[in-house]
């Protein structure tokens, strides 16, 4: 590897309204290697990739690019010096074909007066599409696609646009292992080619698959820079979180509950998304559902929230049939989800704090149709004290959170409703390991008061630590059921790569 630096920065400062989001940072990239960069949520990684890829201006310091100091960078500025970003919410146009976002805005593939090869467009779509090792038809709309192959087309867009810093922020966050690790051989191939990448991720396990370099964010400082090896996992969770880090043991091991289960599904479906599902929860329990993208976990637990309907089979709550119509009857009854999208559907980023906790139960807070800001802002204190949410205030909108805090918001918002079930569709994506601990050990406090959880998670290590059982689903069907105590990564990988279609006895 050359040590040629594409990009430095030097004492580069950023403030937002109530926070100090960077002070003084110097990052450099060389040609050719990765250097991830990592750090707690609110740590300010998001703030210097925006200012690298021009999104935001800089309040002081110097930007770098190819031994040329750049002043007043802008997005398209960026492009041109070959910046390329992947974020980890898609910029993607559902209704145009695969093939048009991976070349939306080039006019590569223009002829005379205008008109689009179409042709030359979807192959060199398919070649790029090839690269990456997924078989999608660049003619079909975005929409149809799964989330991990979204992703994918993402990815693609950044390579057809062959700049020489690619960012890479979260970019397995919605891929299964088998797509990470088609990923990471495309990483060694582009930086074989001289491709600089600035990799940010919070699966310490990737950093020693593809780091050269390691930079620790924290609270807006920079705290080490290090070659991949020098330290430890434990030196660099310490680094991050400025603290040794208290670990939830996950669990321990609940007696059977007796008695009827708090929720009861039986044979429950939804055109081919959901096949004849039935499974049942017990008060004061944890239960996980393992899966790949698109087995229908989550299209399961929207037929339960009542977010769609579902064509045949029966809920029971509490020992009565339900039939939600929508999210705000299985409010109503008891029931809160914690979408695995928190910033489409768990928030309103336009709104503070205090709203937000209090939206999903505002009749509580309204009297003679006016809402009792006191009260409200009262029950929002609390819940950012309880939760440890971190804040300049009630007042602070939502968009200006972390990760991390936006989900103890959406926690909170249903903690105020005083739920007896809680559904956590994918509860730490894209938090960092300080976050999650906290998450965890909420999750753990509400079952000690008798709170029933189901939670849908990705992450194989977080289902087996946090769930008492396990229900493995695989092309719409749940295809087993296992106590946590005889579940292994290995068997439920097996389970859900095309496991029987039959539940398990746990007992």
């Amino acid at each position: 590897m050359q040590n040629e630096f594409v990009l430095e920065l030097r004492g580069v400062s950023k403030s937002f309204p109530g926070v100090k989001a960077l002070n003084g940072v110097d990052f450099t990239l060389r040609r050719g290697e990765v250097h991830c960069l990592i750090g707690e949520n609110g740590a300010g990684k998001s703030t210097l990739i925006k200012i690298i890829s021009g999104a935001h201006s800089l309040d002081s310091g110097e930007i770098i690019i190819s031994g040329n100091s750049i002043i007043g960078l802008t997005a398209n500025k960026a492009l041109e010096l070959g910046v390329s970003v992947i974020y980890q919410e898609m910029n993607l146009i559902p209704q145009l074909s695969v093939a048009e976002n991976i070349f939306l805005g080039h006019r590569s593939h223009e002829m005379h007066f205008g008109i689009v090869d179409w042709k030359e467009m979807i192959s060199d779509a398919k070649e790029i599409l090839s690269k990456l090792g997924v078989d999608i038809n660049p003619s079909i709309k975005v929409k149809d696609l799964s989330i991990a192959k979204q992703q994918m087309v993402e990815i693609g867009k950044s390579l057809a646009l062959k700049k020489d810093i690619l960012i890479m922020d979260e970019p397995t966050a919605s891929l299964t292992k088998q797509d990470a690790d088609v990923l990471f051989q495309i990483i060694d191939s582009l930086t074989s080619q001289g491709v600089a990448i600035i990799y940010i991720s919070h699966r310490l396990e990737e950093l020693p698959i593809i780091a050269d370099r390691v930079s620790v964010l924290r609270d807006g400082y920079l705290v080490s820079t290090f070659d991949w090896g020098v330290a430890s996992n434990e030196e660099i969770i310490k680094m991050m979180v400025g603290r040794d880090l208290k670990k939830v043991e996950g669990s321990k091991r609940r007696s059977p509950r007796g008695g009827e289960p708090l929720l009861s599904v039986r044979d429950l479906s939804k055109e081919t998304n959901v096949q004849n599902a039935s499974f049942h929860v017990h008060k004061g329990e944890i239960i996980g559902f393992a899966g790949l993208v698109g087995s229908g976990r989550t299209e399961l637990m929207k037929l339960i929230f009542g977010a769609e309907q579902s064509d045949s089979g029966e809920i029971y709550f509490d020992g009565t049939q339900v039939n939600f119509s929508s999210p705000v009857d299985a409010v109503k009854h008891g029931i809160g989800m914690l979408s695995e999208d928190r910033k489409q559907e768990g928030l309103v980023l336009g709104l503070p704090i205090c709203q937000n906790v209090t939206l999903a139960n505002l009749k509580a807070f309204t009297k003679f149709g006016v809402i009792d800001q006191n009260f409200e802002n009262k029950m929002a204190q609390e819940q950012v004290q309880s939760l440890d949410i971190s804040t300049p205030s009630i007042e602070q909108k939502a968009r200006y959170l972390s990760g991390g805090n936006q989900q103890k918001v959406v926690l909170a918002k249903w903690l105020v409703t005083k739920c007896q079930l809680l559904i956590f569709d994918e509860p730490t994506r894209g938090i960092d390991v300080g976050a999650k601990e906290e998450i965890y050990a909420i999750m753990e406090h509400l079952v000690s008061l008798g709170v029933a959880i189901i939670m849908v998670s990705s992450d194989l290590p977080e289902v087996l630590r946090m769930s008492d059982r396990i229900y493995v689903m695989s092309e719409g069907r749940i295809v087993s059921e296992v106590l946590r105590e005889r579940a292994t990564q290995e068997n439920l990988m097996s389970l859900m790569l095309g496991g029987r279609y039959s539940v398990a006895q746990s007992s």
